[in-house]
């Protein structure tokens, strides 16, 4: 039976006008998207964002603005029986960021790595300045039009 994976993601500009992305290595693919994950069952969309941004990041957000929702067809890369639909807001951080940011893409660091050989998965996050910021900065196909609306609409 196919099931639908629903995912929400958050686009947050620090005050230097850089873009927050997340480096991961996620069963072996690197993949450089917005913050963010699966929404859970009983959960609100808003609410989801919150709490990846805390499990993730250690970091309260603000969720304003809708952003976009998938309005295409797109199978999982992970599984072809889901189909995915992701939704984006705009983010903005209630305090200091305090996890480590990289200023390299997947700059992995030994507690990172150690975690990926227990768990097959690691991150790290960055920032990207809004002059190089563009819809190639991410990999993902709907993480690419959130992109290009984000950059259209500043």
């Amino acid at each position: 039976m196919a099931l639908f994976n629903i995912r929400v993601y958050g686009l947050l500009v620090n005050e230097q006008r850089e873009v927050l992305v997340t480096d991961e290595w996620i069963r072996g693919m690197k993949i450089t998207k917005f913050p963010g994950g699966g929404l859970e069952f009983g959960e609100g969309t808003r609410d989801c964002l919150r709490r990846e941004f805390l499990e993730e990041m250690n970091l309260k957000v603000e969720v304003g603005a809708h952003l976009y929702t998938t309005d295409f067809y797109q199978q999982s890369a992970f599984n072809p029986e889901h189909q995915i639909v992701s939704i984006y807001y705009i983010v903005k951080a209630l305090e200091p960021i305090s996890v480590r940011i990289s200023t390299q893409p997947f700059d992995f660091d030994d507690a990172q790595r150690a975690r990926y050989k227990e768990e097959r998965e690691c991150e790290s996050f960055r920032f990207i300045p809004w002059e190089q910021f563009s819809e190639d900065s991410v990999h993902l196909p709907i993480d690419k039009v959130a992109a290009r609306i984000f950059k259209e609409m500043r």
